[in-house]
């Protein structure tokens, strides 16, 4: 398994300074979120695209692809009943499997609670329906681009739509294209009524991606939950895939965080 970092943590940093300090502490790939880049992701232009491909690249980097998908732009919303609003929202979709191609990322998270949570007078089954109109719009162009979309299941903290595997899982199957599988949080599985080892097990065949945290909100090993167990799971279904750490309280700030975080992964896994 490889060690990654989200981008958002280092807020304010240069992206040239990101990726020196990541590799210099032994990460092998970054994830970002957009809205650390522009408003839009059309706004980032070719030549931009390529040359944040290039650091990261020079510094040893694997871009691994995208989350935080929705932050921005206002408006865009996926189980939303106004469809203008749902085409315009799938649309972006589109253009950022395009950006995510262009980094030479693989994958991007679908997590964006506030915008896919259930508005007044839309059920459970209808926003179902509109979030395979939404994603399913994107997949041709994924596909083309060697991008996967992943659900990410999140808690009924932060939303009502889609908060277990099994929910995600659920989408999955509805959609049926190989390019849209199933993400998988710490912090969100520490919600769900299984044990986190048995949400792996359960989710194996449609795991594409993991985010490696806390539920006090920092990195793995910086809180509560053992991950011997988690990495012992996701060794006996085969997953050989990234480890990517997504903290969201910085107050510890971004240097501790990551160097604790990857730090403990390595003791955890072995590859010291």
């Amino acid at each position: 398994m490889k060690f990654a970092i989200c981008n958002e943590l280092f807020e304010g940093w240069a992206w040239e300074k990101v990726c020196g300090f990541a590799r210099e502490i032994r990460y092998h790939g970054i994830e970002i979120a957009p809205f650390t880049l522009a408003e839009r992701a059309e706004l980032i232009d070719p030549q931009r695209r390529l040359e944040i491909r290039r650091i990261a690249e020079a510094q040893g980097l694997e871009i691994i692809g995208l989350h935080w998908l929705l932050v921005k732009p206002a408006g865009l919303y996926v189980t939303h009943p106004d469809a203008g609003i749902r085409r315009q929202t799938a649309d972006y979709f589109c253009g950022l499997a395009e950006l995510c191609g262009d980094l030479g990322g693989k994958v991007m998270v679908i997590g964006s609670p506030k915008q896919r949570s259930l508005l007044p007078g839309v059920t459970p089954e209808q926003a179902m329906g509109f979030a395979v109109e939404v994603y399913g719009a994107a997949l041709e162009i994924a596909a083309k681009r060697g991008v996967t979309l992943a659900i990410e299941p999140l808690t009924p903290k932060e939303t009502d739509f889609i908060n277990t595997a099994a929910e995600g899982i659920e989408l999955i199957q509805r959609i049926g294209h190989p390019s849209f599988r199933l993400h998988l949080d710490v912090k969100a599985m520490s919600a769900e009524a299984k044990p986190i080892p048995d949400v792996i097990r359960a989710s194996a065949k449609h795991l594409a991606h993991f985010h490696v945290n806390d539920p006090n909100l920092l990195g793995p090993g910086m809180g509560e939950v053992r991950y011997e167990p988690i990495i012992a799971a996701l060794r006996e279904v085969g997953y050989d895939g990234w480890l990517s750490v997504e903290a969201f309280d910085f107050k510890a700030g971004a240097e501790r965080i990551a160097r604790q975080s990857v730090e403990y992964l390595r003791r955890v896994t072995g590859q010291h």
